[in-house]
């Protein structure tokens, strides 16, 4: 065994009574007075050991398993084999009054943790240039498990966000391959970042879906087999699948692993009119014409399409800068990156985005939220006016999938965190045509037949409107249903919940800021704790957000969570100048006080300090992190990104909202 997968915890912890998995005992370990926040965990932890020993074909090689809640952890969570451990609030949980998306948040961390004792645990890497192969695969799995455990929360869907987290790094000068050379403990730790995770995990998925999901388990059952209690290299992996699915899978993942970014790929009819020419090159926010042409992949790419045949599908591997596939006639529409499973975004010439504009009811959901997604980072790259995008909100207009909503509710954040003061009102408008109309569709209360993610997309749309919409009507409404579940916490649903405790902090006094935090220190159960803490960052009254800054600091916060409540005063806009001066003012403090590998993700906080750009890049100039350098420099580029979307926009953002 790797000796970074040995622990030895000592505390007063109870454990719940074991739950047998195929002849392993698995328990959920806790502080006196949780057992009643363990069941969530024993069910997914029990079904993942099994899926995966059932997928793997190999059963799990340890002769217990213990899943540890520690109250305040630096890292997530640790697949230390035998004896993993977590923050609380990645294990422990109120199953009955918990929203599903903090459900599926420790779904997703225990399946990643019990993903590791296969990949990580029973197959090591040979060194730390490898550990994407423990981190993405343990993401990927955690996908397929948590979609097999709970096929209705359309897990895959929703992975498209974290998908699109990682091309927004990705899409950067500064990103950096996914695999490279690892000279320190420094570099290994600055490994653990969204390209590791969440880029790594979205190559797989393609390859998955260009193999074939049987041939694709075939081949990672094989490579498990060959490897079971050794080490081994990124190149192993791509040999066994090979191996197995007959395909040049180390030629096509060479190009994803070893060299930064991803592609663009555009859309054109082809020359003789029966089918589509498409070319890729880099996809560069800050563009760079000549590092943009540099650059080629091996694409799988998927495609359907409607000719006077009728619809089909069809992929292929682009493996040259451009090509035509023949579909036998003349195209009606094409959709390509069938499925949304393929790392690279699309660009449509201009007839053919009309023609799948006016056929989005043959789409997918997962496929109309790669359109709006895909258009959107060609607007902040400046490949599409503004102006365009807002246009195609409008087609949206009756959209029912949750994660087209979050894609528009992401774009809407980022233009708040970019435009004057004086353009956000014409935002709040904008915002409020664009959701009020889907809210009052889905109302206040749950509806009989209405589904989880129904449910949770009603917490988001009103959510939204009362923040970002800043609705006078929805904020008194969000008052109202609160002091009823503070009197009879069942009687609001409980997707409902986290979106009007957001909306009294934007909209609260001093009154609400002592009651929240009151809450805050008096919470029972980790969500609840979570909630009300990063509540005290959402107040829109700078004395009060001045409080919540001091609270980073003098011990009222675990050093867990303070890098991240800073982040988010940072995001603010509000506090975020004071916030900024702030952690300028304490840098040495915050530097002794956190744990590494939190600082960057605390500094992520500097991307929307547009009018302070060169103080920022002064500061850290001469204030470099220990961990994670790599990951201020994207942070940099991100606020120049902004500032370029700033100026080019900026004197028309308010005339194009109220078009």
């Amino acid at each position: 065994m790797s000796t970074y997968l040995v622990a030895f915890i000592v505390g007063e912890f109870e454990p719940t009574e074991p739950v047998d998995v195929g002849g392993t005992p698995l328990r959920v370990l806790h502080v006196p007075g949780k057992q009643g926040l363990t069941n969530w965990a024993r069910q997914i932890g029990a079904f993942s050991l099994k899926w995966y020993a059932d997928y793997y074909g190999l059963k799990y090689a340890g002769d217990k398993l213990d899943l540890i809640a520690i109250p305040d952890f630096a890292m997530g969570a640790m697949e230390n084999l035998g004896a993993i451990t977590f923050r609380e609030t990645a294990l422990l949980v109120d199953d009955k009054a918990a929203s599903r998306a903090e459900l599926e948040r420790i779904a997703d961390v225990v399946s990643h943790e019990n993903a590791h004792l296969w990949f990580g645990d029973l197959v090591t890497m040979k060194w730390w240039n490898g550990i994407w192969l423990n981190e993405a695969f343990a993401t990927f799995m955690e996908m397929l498990v948590v979609d097999a455990w709970k096929p209705n929360w359309r897990r895959w869907d929703s992975f498209a966000l974290s998908r699109s987290g990682a091309m927004a790094v990705d899409g950067l000068r500064s990103s950096r391959p996914v695999e490279y050379a690892v000279n320190s403990p420094e570099d290994a730790r600055g490994m653990f970042d969204v390209l590791t995770y969440e880029k790594g995990a979205s190559v797989l998925r393609m390859l998955e879906q260009y193999l074939g999901a049987e041939e694709f388990r075939k081949g990672i059952a094989l490579y498990l087999r060959k490897h079971q209690f050794a080490n081994t290299e990124t190149g192993d992996l791509w040999d066994a699948l090979g191996e197995s699915s007959h395909h040049p899978v180390r030629t096509v993942m060479d190009s994803w692993i070893f060299q930064p970014g991803f592609p663009i790929v555009h859309v054109g009819h082809s020359g003789d009119g029966r089918g589509i020419e498409l070319k890729q090159r880099r996809f560069l926010y800050l563009n760079n014409q000549d590092q943009a042409e540099a650059q080629s992949w091996q694409v799988p790419v998927m495609v359907r399409a409607k000719t006077e045949h009728g619809v089909a599908s069809r992929k292929l591997l682009l493996t040259e800068k451009e090509t035509n596939l023949d579909l036998g006639g003349e195209v009606q529409w094409a959709v390509v990156n069938e499925g949304g499973s393929g790392y690279y975004r699309v660009r449509y010439e201009t007839a053919m985005l009309a023609a799948l504009s006016a056929n989005l009811g043959e789409l997918k959901p997962v496929e109309r939220f790669g359109l709006v997604s895909d258009t959107w980072t060609a607007t902040v790259a400046g490949l599409t006016p503004f102006s365009e995008f807002l246009k195609m909100t409008w087609l949206f207009a009756n959209e029912t999938d949750i994660n087209v909503w979050r894609i528009f509710i992401g774009a809407f954040s980022y233009l708040d965190m970019v435009i004057d003061d004086a353009d956000r009102p014409a935002l709040a408008a904008r915002a409020r045509g664009m959701l009020g109309q889907a809210a009052a569709r889905m109302g206040y209360e749950p509806r009989p037949g209405e589904d989880e993610l129904q449910r949770q997309m009603r917490g988001t749309l009103i959510g939204a409107l009362g923040t970002l919409g800043d609705d006078p009507a929805v904020q008194a409404r969000a008052r109202e249903l609160y002091h009823r579940y503070a009197d009879s916490p069942g009687s609001v649903d409980r997707d409902l919940v986290p979106a009007l405790i957001s909306i009294l902090a934007f909209s609260g006094d001093e009154e609400r800021y002592r009651e929240f935090k009151q809450k805050y220190k008096s919470a029972k159960v980790p969500q609840e704790e979570q909630r009300y803490l990063y509540s005290l960052a959402g107040f829109r009254k700078l004395p009060l957000l001045r409080e919540t800054m001091e609270m980073t600091i003098n011990g009222e916060v675990r050093t867990q969570n303070a890098p991240y409540l800073l982040q988010s005063l940072m995001m603010n806009t509000i506090s975020r100048d004071e916030a900024w001066e702030f952690m300028r003012r304490n840098w040495d403090t915050l530097v002794k006080k956190f744990p590494d590998a939190a600082l960057p993700r605390m500094c992520e906080g500097i991307v929307g300090l547009l009018k302070q750009e060169s103080e920022v890049r002064t500061f850290f100039a001469a204030h470099k992190v220990r961990i994670g350098e790599k990951t201020i420099d994207q942070h940099l580029e991100r606020l120049t990104v902004a500032v370029a979307f700033k100026k080019r926009e900026g004197a028309n953002l308010e005339r194009d909202l109220k078009s």
